[in-house]
């Protein structure tokens, strides 16, 4: 299986956001996107889930033209989004917002009990109002929630942002995880280190294009790609 996106022009209004943006990410693969603030991260996920139209070029999952789809469509053939912000329906249930992820494929109670077993902590409040969970475990649901898909790509829009180090250290576990699935994921992530934990490579974005792609063991030994492109380097040892 593969996610190929080639030559995507995208815009808000007449102002162009994204210019030519390419990038594959394979099953069982983690592609992180690197880049500064209106680098186009965000946006690059949007259009894959069809919620940005591209006015020029192709996303393509295997065979099957995502550009071609409305947005409804789309989660139906194993794409799966968890936005920055989380937008759970705050007045449901864990359980309750659990089983509208499972509506998109149609999924049953097998599929809920195998991705609330992921999360020990949801599980034990699976009949708790979500907006009364805290930010990590709202993360936790949110990510959960779009496992209900029994996604073949999932999009992680910051999943860490916000949380506490043992919160990060459970979702990036879960991203690791869902390599030996064969799950694509494609992750945009502020946190540098972070991202090299789980990444198999790294595609830094600028100015609404795709620059450069990496390996971490790559930019370990030379942080020059981060520093231009993220404005940051690494932690010493």
């Amino acid at each position: 299986m593969m996610l190929t996106l080639t030559g995507i022009d995208c815009f808000y209004g007449n102002v162009q956001v994204l210019r030519g943006v390419s990038l594959q990410v394979a099953a069982g693969e983690v592609l992180c996107l690197l880049g500064r603030n209106g680098a186009g991260k965000t946006t690059t996920l949007r259009a894959i889930m069809g919620l940005v139209r591209p006015r020029a070029g192709r996303i393509l999952l295997d065979d099957i033209e995502l550009t071609a789809l409305p947005p409804h469509e789309i989660p139906r053939h194993g794409v799966a989004y968890v936005p920055q912000g989380r937008r759970l329906f705050s007045e449901l249930t864990v359980e309750e917002n659990l089983t509208i992820g499972l509506m998109a494929r149609e999924r049953g109670r097998a599929t809920l009990d195998r991705v609330i077993g992921l999360f020990p902590a949801l599980m034990e409040r699976r009949r708790q109002i979500a907006g009364t969970l805290s930010g990590g475990e709202q993360e936790m649901l949110s990510i959960a929630r779009a496992l209900c898909l029994e996604p073949r790509v999932l999009l992680l829009d910051e999943p860490t942002e916000g949380l506490m180090p043992s919160m990060i250290a459970t979702i990036l576990a879960t991203v690791k995880a869902l390599k030996s699935e064969g799950v694509a994921t494609i992750l945009v992530e502020q946190r540098v280190e972070s991202a090299l934990h789980v990444a198999d490579r790294v595609t830094f974005l600028e100015n609404g294009a795709t620059r450069e792609t990496a390996t971490p063991t790559e930019l370990h030994a030379d942080p020059s790609l981060l520093h231009r492109y993220v404005g940051v380097g690494l932690r010493g040892p």
